[in-house]
């Protein structure tokens, strides 16, 4: 059944390179997102796409159900709060409770953390701590041409063959439809970039990839571990998230203030090209990634082997990323 979806990659990626076109030229006709002289409508485009063929092939398939569309009711809260957001930029406040509402959403339609023990009321807390921290760490990304929409796209994949291996219709229609409104933005976004995806896309995308990952099965009962998975696949956002926090808190400056220290920033500044550092940033990615895919199928000694593997990597690559002076 899962493999009549296919098609979708497909579908989606004609859909967003269409999109992409016309709201292309009317940027620039209309001067309209355009406050670096590129356009902002990537995240528009993959967003319409995603959503378009989601709701067309679920419905012909009948598996559109409460959860999927409290998801894409809330997708919408987030893609046209960063339209006006990337139009005319809204307070850290104003964007906090934009997403504070949009997970809320979410939650309300019944997507959200089932960890035995804690109760319902803090399975609700983690679910509202995971969405908008996935969501904003994914934000931290678009910082270089082609890095958010390729680290992307590489875990929409990954969350497609989790979602294809343990039988998730919903997730892996979702991954596929992301995946091929990815591929026809990042034609566009290589460098040098010809469009952005702006905050409207990465916001997106962040908020996706949280519900997508609470929404999937990851293992039974016995291989626990599997469930650390998701913590793996978006191992890159989540490492640059923690590292920007943890070193603008060490500075005293505010973790959500704009600056240069970046982790792709940080590549710039020794001197390497923009694709040398999409090319570092992807393989990061493909590292996380992949451990995470191993993480969802080995057994719970293998398992917790490969997390401390990850871990000993991450700390390594901490310590020698900290030591790239940046200045702002």
């Amino acid at each position: 059944m899962l493999v009549t979806y296919l098609p979708a990659v497909v579908v989606s990626f004609i859909l967003g390179s269409s999109f992409l076109f016309i709201l292309k030229k009317l940027a620039l006709k209309h001067r309209f997102l355009m406050p670096k002289q590129v356009p902002l409508v990537g995240g528009i485009s993959v967003g319409l796409s995603l959503i378009l063929v989601y709701l067309s092939a679920g419905s012909l398939g009948n598996i559109v159900s409460k959860e999927s569309l409290g998801l894409i009711v809330s997708l919408m809260i987030i893609l046209v709060s960063g339209i006006v957001d990337d139009w005319r930029e809204l307070s850290i406040k104003a964007k906090f409770i934009i997403q504070l509402v949009a997970a809320s959403v979410l939650i309300i339609s019944g997507v959200r953390t089932h960890i035995v023990y804690i109760g319902d009321f803090l399975n609700i807390i983690v679910t509202l701590i995971w969405v908008i921290g996935i969501t904003n760490a994914f934000n931290f990304l678009d910082v270089v041409d082609g890095v958010a929409g390729s680290i992307a796209l590489i875990v929409s994949v990954a969350f497609a063959i989790i979602s294809f291996l343990s039988g998730n219709v919903n997730t892996f229609l979702l991954a596929l439809a992301l995946s091929g409104g990815l591929v026809s933005f990042l034609i566009y976004n290589l460098p040098p970039a010809k469009l952005y995806l702006g905050n409207s896309g990465s916001h997106f995308l962040g908020f996706l990839f949280a519900a997508v990952a609470i929404m999937i099965s990851y293992a039974p009962l016995d291989r626990k571990i599997a469930l650390l998975s998701p913590l793996l696949i978006l191992g890159l956002p989540l490492f640059d998230a923690v590292f920007l926090i943890f070193t603008r808190i060490r500075k005293g400056k505010l973790p959500f203030k704009k600056s240069k220290d970046h982790i792709a920033l940080r590549f710039l500044a020794l001197g390497y090209s923009v694709k040398k550092v999409l090319l570092l940033m992807v393989a990061l990615g493909l590292f996380f990634s992949l451990n995470g895919l191993a993480l969802s199928r080995v057994s719970n000694i293998i398992g917790l082997s490969i997390i401390m593997f990850v871990l000993l990597i991450s700390f390594i690559l901490t310590l020698a990323i900290s030591k790239i002076v940046v200045y702002d």
